[in-house]
């Protein structure tokens, strides 16, 4: 089936116009796309100012670039620091706040560079044939630890780069497989892996910490905080190592620690737990090491909890035991009393101080999303990453106690003033199992509440995950409320950020409660007089895709379904997929085990129910939910007479994320929403199997 070219006039205008406006305050794809989109907020040791990245995407070329910018921290007039067209990223200060490092591929591979703060060009500090990242400084200021992928036999740069002239030279491509896990989101592994570097800044000397480590050294698989950190006084480095053959199937990572000057071989300090531990931090008085545990092998969800490590007998506790939601990021008081987290809580990011010497955790910030939170040592303020679903990005100051928040940039905040958004709030129905179901429901501009509107449900991936007050270039429901639908986002049984048990219960069980509690919130809309019961429509990705299949399949009172990257055949997809111990964890076990709950919970064994215009998107390179889980679906459909479209994305994986793509992708929904669901009300849907852009 050929893929129908795209309208340009679908990306830029509302198809329909939902109430009387000035057309140019509406928010459209380009605008979500074309928003400057602020991160990585970087405090100087000094307490004087604020480093940060601004990405931009050029609105001819549509490509972004990233680029480093810098704000008094008492506030004032912010200014760009780099301007080179590779762009630039992750600024880190140097302990005495005279130099920034940052990445970026001006020189080719992506390397670490340092700038002068008081004036004068970036100068290169590593030249590795494999590239660099992720800086972060030691506290003398003499060393900064980085990432790179390398050959983990490979003895020095030399071996590094003979290895992949040789491969290019044999003109072979091919590839020799003997071990799982062989590829990893959107990339081919290469018979590499990432170790953690330690360059002395004087000497530009570079040493590989996990020399001969045939394991990923750090692990960034379960997400989190940078991976590695020194000590006070620069003299080890804590990293976090994965398993090695089984890295698969097992999500066992230790916490280790090894001499910065390579004189003693590292050490496991967590070897006794059989479940995750890493992200470390250190205490700025050296005594503890703060870090992120679980306790249940195998199961990525499982709620992180905080350990804290006494360095002088090793002895191991655990901290906010009142705090039962996953802990995120981690920062220490200066005064080394304090640890400071970020958890999810009921649809936002929530900041906690956890006293060390025990006693209840209290919160910090609960009514905003936050982000990036860092710890002004000397300043006596943080900084963070504030938004909300009307509130794109911008970086923000506030006291130690939560006390003075205020916005230090204003680089989209600007721009989203100009366009009219939907109003949001917060909203409870009874869902499953007893349980009250928070959710998100988005109103379009100038909303009237004496008439029903079509309802578009939106399901979050994960399907531990969430829907939070933040503001996407994704899956952004001001986009679907510009054209005048009413957005609803449950955050159904499995959701992370209300509790673990909460959590827990979509394990082994994906489409019972949680299809409930789709199912329930539509009909809250509809009772509630918001949502036109002939107007209905369902879009989701990665499990939201899932669900959008298993709807599909149990249920015929949507009018149109967008899946993006949606699980399909789940005895197929645990075949081709890279990281198994999901599968295994979330379904019970292995296709070959446990053949009939893959088969109870898998989208395709109801394809033949299967009756509502679909749209199925994917990318070539989505190595999660690989590319033939959408063509089986395609087939299904298409063999049952189904009105459906497939739109593959050849360069991109799991998410659509180049910003040309990226406006075709959230065209495409657009359009076959509208063309199946009319929220004008009026016109008859185009012919089946007829492409709308014509």
């Amino acid at each position: 089936m050929r893929v129908s070219p795209l309208l340009l006039a679908a990306l830029l205008l509302p198809a329909v116009a939902p109430a009387q406006g000035d057309p140019s305050r509406a928010f459209t794809p380009d605008d979500m796309i074309g928003l400057p989109r602020v991160g990585d907020p970087s405090p100087s040791p000094d307490g004087k100012w604020v480093a940060y990245t601004v990405t931009e995407v050029d609105p001819k070329e549509w490509k972004a670039t990233t680029q480093i910018w810098l704000v008094p921290a008492g506030g004032g007039e912010p200014r760009r620091l780099t301007h080179h067209e590779k762009g630039a990223n992750h600024p880190r200060w140097s302990p005495d706040s005279r130099t920034l490092a940052f990445v970026s591929s001006r020189s080719g591979a992506s390397q670490v560079w340092l700038l002068p703060f008081e004036g004068g060009e970036p100068r290169p500090l590593t030249s590795l044939s494999t590239g660099a990242s992720d800086p972060v400084w030691s506290p003398t200021g003499t060393h900064v630890a980085f990432t790179s992928k390398v050959y983990p036999d490979a003895a020095d740069d030399a071996g590094n780069r003979s290895r992949a002239e040789e491969i290019e030279k044999s003109g072979l491509k091919i590839r020799r497989i003997e071990r799982l896990l062989y590829r990893h989101w959107d990339e081919w592994q290469e018979g590499k892996r990432p170790h953690v570097f330690v360059v002395e800044v004087a000497t530009g000397k570079t040493r590989d910490v996990n020399l001969g480590d045939d394991a990923d050294t750090p692990v960034f698989s379960l997400g989190g905080p940078d991976g590695y950190a020194f000590s006070p006084d620069g003299r080890e480095i804590a990293f976090t190592r994965g398993p090695s053959r089984d890295e698969a199937w097992s999500t066992n990572a230790d916490l280790w620690v090894a001499p910065v000057d390579g004189s003693t071989a590292p050490r496991n300090l967590t070897a006794a737990n059989p479940a995750w531990d890493g992200s470390a931090s250190y205490s700025p008085d050296g005594k503890w090491i703060a870090y992120r545990f679980q306790q249940r092998p195998g199961f990525e969800s499982d709620r992180f909890r905080l350990g804290l490590i006494d360095r002088s007998s090793g002895t191991v506790t655990s901290l906010a035991s009142d705090v039962d939601q996953p802990i995120d990021e981690v920062e220490w008081a200066p005064d080394s009393r304090t640890i400071y987290a970020n958890t999810e809580e009921e649809g936002r990011r929530a900041l906690w101080a956890i006293p060390l010497a025990g006693g209840p955790s209290r919160r910090i910030l609960s009514e905003r999303s936050v982000w990036e939170t860092r710890v002004s040592a000397q300043g006596g303020f943080f900084t963070a990453r504030f938004a909300g679903f009307t509130k794109p990005n911008e970086v923000w100051r506030f006291g130690m106690d939560g006390s003075d928040p205020r916005p230090l940039t204003r680089h989209a905040a600007d721009w989203i003033a100009r366009k009219d958004l939907g109003t949001v709030e917060s909203v409870h129905f009874p869902g499953a199992l007893g349980a009250s179901i928070q959710a998100w429901l988005v109103k379009p501009p100038r909303y009237d509440p004496s008439r029903r509107h079509p309802l578009l449900l939106l399901v979050h991936g994960g399907p531990q995950g969430a829907w939070l007050d933040a503001f996407s270039s994704r899956w952004n429901p001001q986009v679907f409320a510009a054209r005048g639908y009413v957005v609803l986002m449950p955050n159904p049984h499995g959701s992370t950020g209300f509790g673990q048990a909460f959590t827990d219960q979509i394990s082994r069980d994906w489409g019972g409660a949680c299809y409930e509690d789709c199912m329930r919130a539509v009909d809250w809309a509809i009772e509630q007089g918001i949502a036109d019961p002939e107007r209905l429509c369902v879009a989701g990705a990665s499990f939201g895709g899932y669900m959008a299949n298993w709807i599909n399949g149990h249920t015929d009172r949507f009018k149109a379904i967008v899946t993006h990257a949606g699980v399909y055949n789940l005895p197929a997809k645990y075949s081709t997929t890279e990281e198994l111990w999901f599968p295994e964890w979330d379904i019970g076990g292995t296709p070959w085990d446990n053949p009939e709950a893959y088969a109870k919970w898998s989208p395709h064994t109801y394809a033949k129910n299967m009756r509502t215009p679909t749209l199925i998107t994917h990318g070539d390179l989505d190595f999660r939910v690989p590319v033939s889980e959408g063509m089986g679906l395609f087939t299904a459909l298409q063999r049952q007479g189904v009105p459906s479209r497939m739109v593959l994305f050849p360069d991109e994986g799991h998410w659509i994320l180049k910003p040309k793509n990226a406006r075709a992708w959230i065209g495409e929904q657009l359009d076959w929403l509208d063309r199946w669901v009319r929220p004008s009300g009026g016109g008859a849907p185009a012919a089946v199997g007829a492409s709308s852009s014509r």
